[in-house]
């Protein structure tokens, strides 16, 4: 009998448990205690910036650079949201995060039929050149990190911030940051897409083909498991489908002839910050250590670079209560704690309000405020990885690395992601999943502050930010006046170029570029290249 053992049996189970739900929010077991008989492999663990980088990606992590602190900022017309990245980059933040409205994100221009009610309510409306030059108008291309969160027409947005940066004087080699082009994780989660599954995948490669050419500071994909958080996941699912999603990326870029070491450099991540403290730091720990292995093992990267794997986090949007909001501001908090202790590169907080609108301004400042607070306030950026070696946390980053190993091998016995996504598989997991923990919230069992337990009568209303219907006519004057004064047929053989080229399998970006050129609209793009490529839709997961 174990030491451990021993104490359970005279001890522990001498003690009445309370009556309580002793799982992490993913459903995990978690036991009273947790000993060196349950640490891992210490070559498991290593050392910060070494293989297999469980406790981190850079040898001094925080001590050498606090992460880069992001907020999430786009609504109205791109006038609006450049005066909000102003102000975000006056009270203290180090990169801009682009958020865009709906219709922008399906690929519609303002005054397409299906934009009616949605322009800039969720996020910027950019629908030309025009538009993306005035959301950068007076901050400098060259000197500011960018990130874009945006999907299936990424290659188009990422054509009008190349051309945008060209009439700043700024080439390409000289732009620093990421845009999402995840559309795998569109078809599992956030179905958001424009184009079949196959010729999407298409045009993900033709832009990691050329951001290796052209951008060498790029991240041209950041392969995101928050939306599939956000969608109901477990952290094992958001861990396991996220990676599987990374891993297909490689391969389809590697079939297309570049070589792992040209492009993985530039791969990057995006990760939900959950509730669940212990649980989402060993969720990144774990993430870390397979990317590693994989990519070194199953790819045959040489350069240590392509084995990092560097991610953005964001706290969970799926947390937030409209019920008693400030109590956002302390789940927030606790989130962010998380990602900084389990090693994230660059922090976006979420807002208290944002359950019921757009962020304040005055959320969005305490949103920063709190990774201020944690950077420079709480100690815990002194030491690298300060939980590392802890018994619970060593054992819960085997179980959440075990657990995405079994979904990698029922995903491979499906015949790859591709082909599961097609067969809905993550879809179906994840909507069990959802239904799981939301039945554990409406019987009680989970508990949730201010929703099922520790409610008040009469919550006070808050005053929340309300977009302008006026900024829809607004916009939709402006692409129809862009539309006006450009020269016609230039767009025309723009446009015919770009499906010449989507028909003969060569890489879209540099018709891409020559159409924002022209200040062909981002619809007209889009259904230029459904002509060839063809549309989507999806057979629904009940």
């Amino acid at each position: 009998m174990t030491d451990a053992e021993r104490w359970f049996r005279e001890k522990y189970a001498a003690a009445p448990e309370r009556d309580a739900l002793f799982t992490t929010i993913s459903g995990q077991e978690i036991d009273p205690l947790y000993t060196s008989d349950d640490l891992s492999d210490p070559a498991k663990i290593g050392f910060p910036g070494e293989y297999p980088y469980t406790r981190g990606v850079y040898p001094s992590m925080y001590r050498g650079r606090l992460w880069t602190m992001r907020q999430f900022a786009g609504f109205g017309t791109a006038e609006e949201t450049n005066e909000r990245f102003r102000y975000l980059l006056d009270h203290g933040q180090t990169g801009l995060s682009t958020a865009f409205d709906m219709p922008s994100l399906m690929g519609h221009d303002s005054d397409h039929p299906r934009s009616l009610g949605e322009v800039g309510r969720e996020g910027v409306a950019v629908d030309t050149l025009d538009d993306m030059q005035t959301l950068f108008q007076g901050i400098p291309m060259g000197e500011v990190s960018t990130s874009m969160t945006i999907n299936a027409p990424a290659a188009i947005m990422l054509a009008f911030y190349v051309v945008a940066a060209e009439q700043q004087g700024v080439p390409p080699e000289q732009l620093a940051g990421t845009i999402q082009t995840d559309i795998l994780k569109e078809y599992i989660a956030q179905k958001e897409w424009c184009f079949p599954i196959d010729p999407a995948m298409r045009l993900v490669t033709d832009m990691v083909e050329w951001c290796s050419e052209r951008m060498p500071r790029w991240h041209p994909i950041s392969i995101s498991g928050y939306h599939i958080r956000e969608a109901g996941s477990t952290a094992q699912q958001e861990l396991a489908f996220t990676l599987k999603d990374g891993f297909t990326y490689v391969e389809q870029a590697i079939e297309r002839g570049l070589d792992v070491d040209d492009f993985a450099p530039r791969l990057s991540f995006f990760f939900n910050a959950h509730l669940d403290f212990f649980e989402e730091i060993a969720k990144y720990r774990a993430a870390r250590r397979i990317w590693a292995r994989e990519l070194k093992e199953t790819y045959g990267a040489k350069n240590e670079r392509s084995l990092l794997m560097r991610f953005h986090s964001q706290t969970a949007g799926v947390s937030l209560t409209a019920q008693q909001p400030l109590n956002n501001v302390v789940r927030t908090a606790i989130e962010a704690l998380a990602a900084v202790l389990g090693g994230t590169q660059s922090l976006h907080t979420n807002s208290y309000d944002e359950a019921l609108a757009l962020p304040t301004e005055e959320a969005v400042r305490v949103a920063l405020r709190a990774q201020q607070i944690i950077a420079h306030e709480t100690g815990v950026t002194n030491t690298i990885d300060p939980l590392g070696g802890a018994y619970f946390i060593e054992a819960l980053t085997d179980k959440i690395e075990e657990a995405a190993y079994d979904y990698f091998r029922r995903i491979d016995e499906l015949g790859g992601m591709v082909e599961a996504i097609k067969q809905n598989f993550p879809q179906r997991e994840i909507a069990d999943a959802s239904f799981h923990y939301q039945q554990e919230v409406d019987s009680g069992k989970r508990i949730v502050v201010g929703v099922n337990r520790y409610r008040n009568a009469e919550d006070q209303p808050l005053e929340i930010l309300r977009i302008d219907p006026a900024l829809e006519r607004k916009q939709i004057d402006r692409v129809r006046a862009v539309r006006a004064r450009r020269e016609a047929a230039a767009v025309e053989g723009a446009l015919t170029s770009l499906n010449e080229a989507a028909a003969a399998g060569a890489n879209l970006m540099e018709p891409l570029l020559e159409a924002a050129r022209a200040h062909a609209t981002e619809g007209e793009i889009v259904e230029s290249l459904q002509r060839v490529f063809g549309t989507y839709t999806e057979s629904p997961v009940f």
